[in-house]
């Protein structure tokens, strides 16, 4: 009797020692932005839900979380060979979630890792068969094709691409200067195309304006004095003298008429 009864608490003891040392290694707490993906005797069981958990202890059952959280890769310093053969460094930024946490445990190693190696090689080949025009002024649709050909590859991993941003892009110090002296030789024909089209609409108004005061004699006269009033502000030593064209006009036929005389009389000589 007595060795049944030693028997009994033997049994109970060691079975409390059993669930005390159990209990810490079959209770897992998952948080709200995390998944486990539960495997038994290394079979994957099912994924668990947010909250409290409860599996085999003793290393029967193995839980690995995963964070569903948007995370970021940050692709740097990628050099390339644009197809106009000019060579630059790209900088990137690529976000993705995990979408499906059994997949990107039980189908790639190391996701993150896989997608970063993935997103430096489609970089490389989707912006190097672009030239360096299309490059720096169709940013945002060469992002859009990069996003699309990264999250069709990373979908079998359970991996969803957010968004893929081309941070800038490094051109060698020769190729800046010769995309300044364009820049500068461009914004000079600018100016001048301006400043001529500015010229010929000057020109049409004066025209114009002058048809308007050639209908009316005394209009000439008042913009004449008009002028005058003007001049007399500044404060300068200018003496104007103002002359009717008709004075001009007498001159002229003057002359036209001395030179027909000179020209008679050579004639008759």
């Amino acid at each position: 009797m007595t060795e049944f009864f030693f028997s009994k608490n033997f049994f109970i003891i060691l079975l409390g020692v059993l669930v005390v040392t159990a209990l810490p290694t079959s209770i897992r707490i998952v948080n709200q932005y995390q998944r486990a993906v539960l495997l038994r005797f290394g079979r994957f069981v099912r994924v668990l839900e947010p909250g409290l958990q409860v599996v085999l202890p003793y290393g029967i059952d193995r839980t690995l979380y995963v964070d569903l959280r948007i995370a970021t890769i940050d692709v740097s310093g990628q050099d390339i060979i644009t197809r106009d053969n000019v060579p630059v460094s790209i900088n990137a930024v690529v976000y993705f979630q995990v979408s499906n946490p059994e997949m990107s445990v039980l189908h790639v190693e190391n996701f993150r890792q896989a997608t970063t190696l993935l997103a430096q090689t489609l970089l490389r080949s989707v912006l190097g068969s672009n030239d360096l025009d299309d490059m720096l002024s169709e940013r945002d649709k060469l992002s859009k094709v990069l996003k699309e050909e990264l999250d069709k590859s990373t979908e079998t991993w359970g991996i969803q691409v957010k968004a893929v941003e081309i941070k800038s892009v490094d051109l060698p110090e020769g190729m800046k200067r010769a995309m300044a002296k364009q820049a500068e030789a461009e914004r000079e024909r600018r100016a001048k195309i301006i400043s001529a089209e500015g010229e010929y609409q000057a020109s049409q108004k004066i025209l114009e304006a002058a048809s308007v005061i050639s209908q009316n004699p005394s209009g000439l006269m008042l913009r004449m004095l008009q002028t005058l009033t003007e001049v007399s502000v500044e404060k300068n030593s200018t003496i104007i003298f103002p002359m009717p064209m008709e004075i001009m006009t007498f001159f002229q036929a003057r002359s036209e008429e001395i030179k027909r005389n000179l020209c008679d009389s050579c004639s008759q000589k």
